[in-house]
């Protein structure tokens, strides 16, 4: 129980960070989360020749004019899923890229050929080989982009691209996240030229040159979703502040559905208990729809909720591999395709549980949360990529929590 205020979004961040090689001025990013990615794309930017200076939990300046590299190779590029946006970064920046193909969490195919269609149409040359994009334009030149299936990274990628080519780019079928509409934010604040963020069609006129700004990034939509779960799972009395509660309707809903009590105010939602939680189904679609990243600590809290749940993952088709973990822990779960059925039980017991990604950290997390007894969490380093400190922050409200080095 009490109060906690969430971190910086970590996927605005990954955004952001890259974005500011598009401007030959300092930048001054702020309300950054320190976690590993944001670290790992620092020392990209730095083997690039970027000047940064990171003071952790305050702020992030990038001064670009003296970068010159291009070249991203796969020990930089594994540590983190959205090194992809260095594609569209380079690109806006210099007319060339050369990145490898990206690591980071492994929850199912993530192709990138509509990111590639996007820089094809505006220019870019792309050869593939060796594990690389070799991506390389005489002259960036605007075009309207037809997405054939919605998708996040790709809308970030062409709005880099485009953030400096020359004429209107229009980009249909656009992505709507919060974290695309931050982006859209960040760039006008160089001097970008970026209309219509946040729905589907997107507008961008490319500038000559951006300017140098002061930015602070947007709460974590995720991580303020996985502390208002973590709080139903405890059935504790949570207030959350600094996030933005209409980036968290579709959550609130299924909550409220479940008979858990949430009340929102401007910059805060109070998550707490109310009677017996019921089962409910959950689909993830894109945003505004129930997030694909808060879908399998979701799955943790339904173990222990009144009746059958169904949870059915449109997005990713391996974001399931928690559930072998969930089991051992006394869940009652069958996988059929990518739906799956729950049937909550009375109890759950701790154990000894490894993280296979990100998200499924978080999972682990709810569950030992709920679980009688120790559980024991190993491979953490997968929470640290995209939660601050949620040990300390889950130990703040009462949780019996801590880390240890084996």
């Amino acid at each position: 129980m009490g109060d906690i205020t969430v971190s910086g979004g970590k996927n605005t961040a990954v955004a952001v960070i890259p974005a500011a090689l598009l401007c030959n001025a300092p930048c001054t990013i702020e309300n950054l989360p320190d976690i590993e990615d944001v670290h790992a794309l620092i020392d990209i930017l730095r083997d690039l020749g970027a000047k940064v200076d990171y003071v952790p939990d305050r702020s992030l300046t990038v001064d670009a004019s003296g970068a010159t590299g291009y070249h991203v190779p796969f020990f930089q590029t594994k540590r983190l899923r959205a090194s992809y946006y260095l594609l569209g970064a380079l690109l806006g920046r210099c007319g060339k890229a050369e990145v490898a193909y990206p690591g980071g969490c492994d929850i199912g195919s993530r192709p990138i050929d509509q990111h590639l269609k996007g820089f094809v149409a505006l220019g870019a040359k792309i050869e593939d080989r060796g594990g690389m994009v070799y991506a390389k334009a005489d002259r960036m030149t605007a075009n309207d982009i037809f997405f054939d299936v919605v998708t996040v990274g790709g809308t970030i990628n062409v709005m880099l691209a485009a953030a400096r080519a020359e004429g209107n780019t229009v980009i249909y079928n656009a992505a709507k996240e919060p974290h695309i509409v931050d982006l859209a934010n960040f760039l006008n604040s160089m001097g970008a030229r970026v209309k219509g963020a946040g729905t589907d069609v997107i507008r961008i006129r490319g500038v000559k040159e951006l300017h140098g700004c002061t930015y602070t990034v947007i709460p974590d939509q995720i991580e303020t979703g996985t502390l208002m779960i973590a709080a139903a799972a405890t059935r504790g009395d949570v207030t959350i502040h600094g996030c933005i509660p209409t980036h968290m309707e579709a959550l609130s809903a299924k909550l409220l559905e479940m008979g858990v009590r949430v009340t929102e105010n401007d910059d805060s939602i109070r998550v707490r208990p109310q009677g017996e939680q019921r089962a409910v189904n959950i689909k993830t679609q894109v945003y505004p729809g129930f997030p694909t990243d808060l879908q399998q600590p979701m799955t943790s809290l339904l173990c222990m909720a009144n009746g059958v749940s169904t949870v059915s993952e449109t997005i990713f088709e391996q974001r399931f591999k928690h559930l072998d973990e969930l089991r051992r822990m006394g869940a009652k779960i069958r996988l059929m395709d990518r739906t799956v059925l729950i049937e909550g039980v009375r109890e759950m017991y701790g154990a000894p549980v490894t993280v296979t990604d990100l998200r499924a950290g978080a999972a682990l997390v709810v569950a030992g949360l709920m679980a009688k007894g120790v559980t024991e969490i190993y491979e953490t380093s997968y929470i640290d990529r995209g939660y601050e400190r949620i040990e300390e922050k889950l130990r703040s409200l009462g949780a019996d929590i801590r880390r240890e080095k084996i």
